[in-house]
């Protein structure tokens, strides 16, 4: 600033380029001037000026081995690289007011301390300082508060991760915080700490969420609720302080009891263990039995069913086939009642072991070999009752029964005479 000071009064010299007084020769007049010739005008100038000041006469600064007069100083010079410096002030004051905001941040105009207006990004001017200054916020960066550690989970802060439960357990908790800035102007000026509001937030809310529950859902199933509870609590709390902050997640680091009493519970969990264990036990058990019981059931009930009808109907078909007996017994007597009772006796005797003759006859069936038959007969009654394939009845012989004398029964293996039999047939007479 002094050096063009001294260019702008050397310019203004009337001696300027009309050569020197030193008994160096003159320059010539197109001639450039000589640089180092003004740097010494202008230091003589300037201690004149300031010795006139003090009250002195004399060229004490200049060169003493020069006889050149006393230069004569001319206030309108001054005044002219005051007014140059002072519109070089101006012009610098003017452009302090250019600032530039980034896309991920957000300008935030105040005057006189008080906020005026917000600024989108780009260049940007405005007052310079005092009369308007600006802030920058940077509104896209995600913050994160931890609480309950710092840094790592090993490294913990008993003091905020100590919290009690609804059931009167202590338990140890750390979680993450992620928040990021939703009106910048809230931000700037109703927070004094936004990281410390945001952590004693978030801690209140986690402390009354916990306070809430028991420990095995907080410690085990509850997590991911008590996550999503919290950022909302958390949301609430921070909208009603106009904080413009915005919780963007709560992560659940760790979650575990207190060291001191970690053994015992690691023996009460090993035991629930055991207990749902069990349970599913009993309730695989309990899956597997109820429906075969349950089929049994349907299978009997079923067959109960069956049974009703079969009889119903057998009741009823013997009910209808009496009727029709009695019809035909009302039409023949004699011949129904002989009927019926050679049916009866038929019935009676073929489950047994006895075989009916007819004495009148030949009586060639004495000489069949009666109990091999009934022996065959025996053992294909007895193959379907043991499990195997049915085979069809063998086929028994029918006797001849006349309606004047009864069969004579003779058993299996009987080695009477045919006299002995028509003796017995004379004396029934």
């Amino acid at each position: 600033m002094i050096s063009s000071l001294g260019v702008l009064m050397s310019l203004n010299d009337p001696q300027w380029g009309r050569g020197s007084d030193d008994g160096g020769g003159r320059r010539p007049n197109q001639g450039p001037p000589d640089l180092e010739q003004l740097w010494r005008d202008l230091n003589r100038r300037l201690s004149g000026i300031f010795d006139r000041k003090r009250g002195g006469g004399g060229d004490h600064g200049g060169d003493r081995g020069s006889d050149r007069p006393p230069v004569q100083f001319n206030p309108r010079f001054l005044g002219g690289g005051i007014g140059l410096l002072l519109a070089l002030v101006v012009v610098v004051w003017l452009a302090s007011g250019f600032y530039i905001v980034d896309a991920s941040q957000r300008g935030l105009v105040l005057q006189f301390g008080r906020y005026k207006e917000s600024t989108d990004p780009g260049l940007r001017w405005r007052l310079p300082y005092p009369i308007q200054s600006h802030e920058l916020v940077n509104v896209s960066g995600v913050r994160t508060i931890e609480i309950g550690y710092r840094g790592s989970e090993k490294n913990k802060v008993l003091k905020e991760a100590l919290m009690l439960t609804d059931d009167e357990n202590i338990i140890n908790i750390q979680f993450a915080v992620q928040w990021f800035l939703n009106d910048p102007v809230e931000y700037v000026f109703n927070n004094r700490n936004p990281d410390e509001a945001v952590m004693q937030v978030a801690e209140t809310a986690i402390r009354e969420i916990v306070g809430k529950n028991k420990m095995d859902f907080v410690l085990y199933e509850g997590r991911e609720q008590i996550a999503a509870v919290a950022a909302k609590l958390m949301q609430d709390i921070l909208d009603r302080y106009q904080t413009g902050i915005l919780i963007s997640k709560v992560t659940m680091q760790n979650a575990q009891p207190p060291e001191q009493v970690q053994a015992a519970f690691d023996d009460a969990v090993k035991a629930s263990q055991d207990r749902e264990r069990q349970k599913n036990e009993g309730q695989a058990y309990a899956n597997d039995v109820i429906p075969k019981a349950r089929g049994t059931a349907a299978r009997l009930l079923e067959e109960a069913e069956g049974y009703q009808k079969r009889v119903t109907v057998s009741a009823e078909g013997d009910a209808s086939r009496f009727r029709q007996i009695v019809g035909e017994y009302a039409k023949a007597p004699e011949v129904t009642r002989s009927r019926m009772y050679i049916e009866t006796m038929q019935q009676v005797y073929s489950n047994t072991s006895k075989v009916l003759v007819d004495t009148k006859g030949q009586g060639n069936l004495l000489y069949l070999p009666l109990d091999k038959l009934l022996q065959a007969a025996g053992a294909v009654a007895a193959a379907p009752a043991a499990g195997g394939p049915e085979a069809p009845p063998a086929p028994r012989p029918s006797p001849t029964v006349s309606n004047e004398v009864p069969p004579q029964v003779v058993e299996k293996g009987d080695t009477r005479s045919r006299e002995t039999l028509r003796q017995r047939d004379r004396e029934a007479r």
